[in-house]
């Protein structure tokens, strides 16, 4: 399954919304990466295991599942998610990206991917939609949170 969608952050015809940085909402999706139990409640636990210079690895915990997947960071323009496959779960990746078409307007892309082929996801199509539906609101949810954070001056005060 491959799917991707497009979030706006700022409009600059909707004077309700206050309008987010580029450097905000990078840094509100690295803290997605490095603390998701903000933005994951049912997360039990999340531990970073390893670090480089463009990254890093984690084990998340939910429940009894625990899966690993690295976290690739491209400054200031996108955060890579990649699990590989383990247990009963297929390799797959998440990509978020940081667009800026013009100066007044921000954009968040997430980008989903799985490695089933093409009959594994004809077969779970249904189930598909439900996940697609999912990982929407789940994006939106990340960036409401990130508006919550900017609000309260957390994204700014990473920054410094």
């Amino acid at each position: 399954m491959k799917f991707e969608h497009l979030i706006e952050v700022n409009d600059p015809l909707n004077p309700l919304i206050d309008a987010l940085s580029v450097k905000q909402v990078w840094a509100g999706l690295v803290l997605r990466a490095e603390s998701p139990k903000l933005f994951v409640p049912h997360l039990d636990e999340a531990i970073i295991d390893e670090r480089s210079d463009n990254g890093f690895r984690r084990r998340l915990r939910y429940g009894e599942l625990v899966v690993e997947d690295r976290v690739e960071l491209e400054p200031m323009r996108q955060v890579r998610y990649r699990v590989a496959a383990q247990q009963d779960i297929a390799e797959s990746s998440l990509t978020m990206t940081i667009e800026q078409p013009t100066e007044d307007t921000l954009f968040v892309r997430f980008q989903y991917e799985d490695s089933h082929d093409a009959a594994t996801d004809q077969a779970n199509a249904m189930y598909d939609e439900f996940r697609r539906s999912a990982y929407v609101e789940s994006d939106i949810d990340t960036i409401g949170m990130l508006r919550e954070l900017a609000q309260q001056g957390r994204l700014d005060a990473m920054l410094n």
